[in-house]
């Protein structure tokens, strides 16, 4: 491989193959690569360009001799070569005499380096198998290529983030993860290394990552060029923080978005909407926004609320306004093909075409095509319907629902965009959908935009994207999966995050069991981003008409506000929603530190404590903030749970007071009206 540099850039050629490697950020680098004359301009996730860092570039001639000639035959075997290095602040990136690549940081120690088994490498051992760390191959007839890069594993290494999985897994090491957003899948693909760097897989490519015991492999299937970032860091929240100033931070979170969430499958009428808040007022339970869900509309696609049932929203948001409740509103993406917008968004190119077949989408509830989000004119057409029959009436918080978009069935392959095939570029659909709402928000004037979005990738927070963890199970060990799913996805970048309090998707109100996991997953809700109740609640109630207008009429679950599971119950759910009142200060501060740093709120163990190698395995305990141990009930039945107060720090049970020395593992006692909770011991927190 050939080396020169411009400016602050490293560029090696090799044949036909051009890398660049140039500074990102404090402490970072990003690496392109290309088997094409031009590199391809999309900046994906890295919009951004960070202030201009000085590299220190250096390029060296070399003497090769391949390790096997005899002896006698070497001095007519010396070839010439180049090795080169590019540095930025604490991070290296070397390579070799055969263009092998390597990353370490200020002090030399190695972070990772390319996986090679081709050729013969002189410093370390290796094999002609013919695998290479850079792969681009071509696919036959087309200008696109099939991308894989190779890194070496370690055996000591910690993987972490990437969005959010459906598992019990929190620690990624060892995982096969499929790189595109499905309902409940969010594809968000940074990854935190416990060796101390982090990296970005700058591509929205449909792909796979695997973080092998031999091997760690990305790949896309089909893409331009290769594309990723990387950062070394001391701590993981160096790394975190050096990672959002490369691809965004959240706005300030408003203020109704600190307090409590009332929602149900589904509000169907305006009067509905309206007595739920008022029995909140009534009752003296403070409620910050009440959602009204989807199929208050006419048609999918019309963007506006059905005149039967919601004859007159301003009033409604008028009231609920003067009760202190925000009122959040549904919008899917999808364009039914008998809405009045059908017509005209097909004309002007804006719905996602189909390669091949009838050109739906999603058939459920109607025959339906998703507009084009990568489209600016479509993102302006949708918001300016929207505004018309939402915002100009006074919604402000929007619901960004089927948001991946849920295709039926997930054929990648056969969508095209307007900014690419769907195989190259679907994974920015949920991040330019939020956008589209955030530029047209921010275009009225509006300050601390935040909507709910159910999928997410790398910079949807910079558009004010609250995520939450789609229509997953009202089982324990769903709740126990989202506790990993919410800590990744805040590795990953994604700080507001949220969940269905009590599952979404099984949930019998009359049901003891059901009743007890809504209490645990209610004192879990307290202590993430968000605190959201929604469910699609069983038995459904269908409505009295099954058709009007043509149009099919969609069920409702059963009642689920806070009264609705029994007095007792209720009594339990209303200490929670006061306790996030009283710690409602303690939230803001947290969220205003994910705006400026873009720390999580909800934080690995390791997070706060890294120097701790317990913290590094816990992983059915968290920090919320940088003060509160949570550790929330997971099982049916279990009234005590064991408790790892990190080293190097006293510890007050936030129920007893009694102050207890870190470095240690505890047994707490866990009723059913409470959750296990430790607070520094120096902080005085008001929370039972």
């Amino acid at each position: 491989m050939k080396f020169t540099s411009s400016g602050n850039r490293l560029i090696g050629q090799f044949g036909v193959e051009t890398i660049w490697i140039e500074p990102w950020g404090a402490n970072s680098l990003r690496v392109r690569m290309t088997k094409e004359a031009q590199m391809d301009a999309n900046d994906w996730a890295l919009t951004d360009k960070p202030e201009e860092r000085k590299a220190e570039i250096t390029i060296q001639e070399i003497d090769l001799i391949e390790p096997w000639i005899p002896e006698a035959e070497r001095e007519q075997a010396v070839r010439k070569s180049q090795i080169a290095s590019i540095k930025n602040g604490d991070i290296v990136a070397s390579f070799n005499a055969e263009g092998w690549l390597s990353f370490t940081n200020g002090d030399g120690k190695l972070l990772t380096e390319e996986y090679w088994r081709d050729r013969n490498r002189i410093d370390r051992y290796c094999a002609p198998l013919r695998v290479e760390g850079r792969e681009m191959k071509p696919l036959t007839g087309t200008s696109d290529y099939r991308l894989t890069l190779r890194f070496e594993a370690f055996a000591d290494e910690q993987i972490f983030g990437m969005g959010q999985y459906q598992e019990g897994i929190l620690d990624k090491k060892g995982s096969v993860l499929e790189l595109a957003h499905r309902n409940s899948q969010t594809s968000v693909p940074f990854m935190l290394s416990s060796r101390g760097y982090g990296l970005l897989w700058n591509n929205p490519a449909i792909g796979t990552v695997t973080f092998g015991t031999n091997r760690t492999e990305w790949v896309a299937e089909s893409t331009k060029k290769l594309d990723y970032f990387i950062t070394a860091g001391d701590t993981p929240a160096q790394i975190e923080e050096q990672y959002a100033n490369a691809v965004g931070k959240a706005p300030m979170m408003p203020e109704y978005g600190l307090g409590f969430w009332q929602c149900k499958l589904r509000y169907r009428t305006q009067e509905e909407v309206l007595n739920v808040a008022r029995e909140y007022k009534r009752r003296g339970v403070p409620l910050d926004v009440i959602v009204i869900d989807f199929f208050h509309w006419t048609k999918q696609g019309d963007f506006k609320f059905e005149p039967r049932d919601w004859p007159d929203p301003e009033a409604m948001i008028r009231e609920l306004k003067e009760l202190g409740v925000e009122v959040m509103v549904s919008v899917w993406p999808t364009i039914d093909s008998r809405s009045e917008n059908y017509g005209p968004m097909a004309e002007q190119g804006y719905l996602v075409n189909a390669d091949r077949g009838m050109n739906i989408n999603m058939n459920w509830m109607g025959e339906t095509v998703f507009f084009d989000a990568t489209h600016p004119g479509a993102r302006e057409y949708v918001w300016q319907a929207c505004k018309r029959n939402y915002y100009d009436k006074g919604v402000r918080l929007f619901w960004l629902d089927e948001a991946e978009p849920e295709y039926g069935p997930y054929d990648f392959d056969n969508y095209r965009y307007y900014q690419g095939p769907a195989l190259q570029v679907t994974n920015v659909y949920p991040r330019d959908y939020a956008r589209g709402y955030y530029d047209g928000m921010t275009a009225e004037g509006q300050e601390g935009v935040l909507n709910l979005v159910r999928a997410a990738w790398a910079g949807s927070q910079r558009f004010g994207a609250l995520i939450w963890s789609g229509d997953v199970s009202s089982t324990f060990r769903a709740m126990r999966e989202q506790l990993q799913a919410g800590l990744n996805m805040g590795l990953a970048g994604i700080p507001w995050w949220t969940t269905d309090i009590g599952g979404f998707l099984g949930g019998h109100v009359h049901d003891p069991s059901f009743q007890e996991l809504l209490l645990r997953w209610f004192a879990f809700g307290v202590f993430t981003p968000v605190l959201r109740l929604h469910g699609e609640r069983v038995p459904h109630i269908q409505p009295e008409q099954a058709v009007i207008d043509g149009i099919t009429q969609m069920f409702t679950g059963s009642d689920n506000e806070i009264w609705s599971y029994g007095e007792d119950n209720y009594e339990v759910m209303k200490a929670f929603i006061l306790m996030r009142e009283r710690l409602r200060p303690y939230v803001r501060a947290c969220m205003a530190e994910a705006h400026e740093k873009g720390t999580p709120v909800m934080r690995t163990m390791f997070y706060e404590f890294p120097q701790d190698p317990a913290c590094w395995k816990a992983d059915s305990q968290y920090m919320f903030g940088p003060d509160i141990l949570v550790a929330p009930i997971f099982e049916l039945g279990e009234r005590s749970r064991e408790v790892y107060l990190p080293a190097g720090q006293s510890w007050c049970n936030a129920k007893t007071n009694e102050v207890l020395e870190g470095g240690r593992t505890v047994t707490v006692e866990a009723p059913v009206d409470s959750i296990p909770l430790f607070v520094r011991a120096d902080k005085d927190l008001p929370i039972y």
